[in-house]
């Protein structure tokens, strides 16, 4: 009878982290093709890539074998951002970091995560649109190259804090 009891309370975590990953893999399993196209390269603030909230997430699944594609027109993101003058592109960049995942995404893609950390309420996050305003010039060329290392899409996730656990 203790073993039951017992089984039961180390059981209860176990199934909500399964039931977490799984929502989690229908999250990523719904992954969509980027939400900006090379066919439009400046966006409406009304887009996907504008946060409302105090924080943002976007999931890109990437083709294993275009990261570096994906990588380096990311750097020219950052080039872009760091280099306006507008103050609403410098608050992006200080609060926009950029991870890849160690483990492999949906259907053997690369996983990187963009982390808007306090988001910038409002601002438009296409990449279309801030390489259009950085590199007018080179932008259709890297957006394209930037659209076509997607393996399956991307997913925008607005997140409001609700405990910050290293604070009083």
């Amino acid at each position: 009878m203790v073993r039951r009891s017992v089984a039961r309370k180390v059981m209860r975590p176990v199934a909500w982290m399964a039931a977490g990953a799984l929502w989690l893999g229908s999250v990523v399993s719904q992954a969509q093709a980027p939400a900006e196209t090379p066919s439009e390269p400046h966006r409406t603030k009304s887009s996907a890539a504008v946060f409302g909230s105090d924080a943002g997430l976007v999931l890109n699944f990437v083709k294993p074998d275009k990261t570096a594609d994906f990588e380096a027109v990311v750097a020219r993101v950052r080039e872009a951002l760091q280099k306006s003058v507008k103050t609403e592109r410098q608050q992006q960049a200080a609060g926009w970091k950029v991870f890849r995942a160690q483990e492999p995404g949906a259907n053997g893609s690369v996983l990187y995560v963009f982390t808007m950390d306090p988001a910038v309420k409002g601002a438009d996050y296409a990449v279309s649109a801030i390489l259009g305003e950085a590199f007018p010039t080179e932008a259709q060329a890297l957006y394209r190259t930037y659209a076509e290392a997607y393996a399956s899409g991307q997913n925008y996730v607005n997140l409001t804090l609700t405990s910050a656990l290293g604070q009083p």
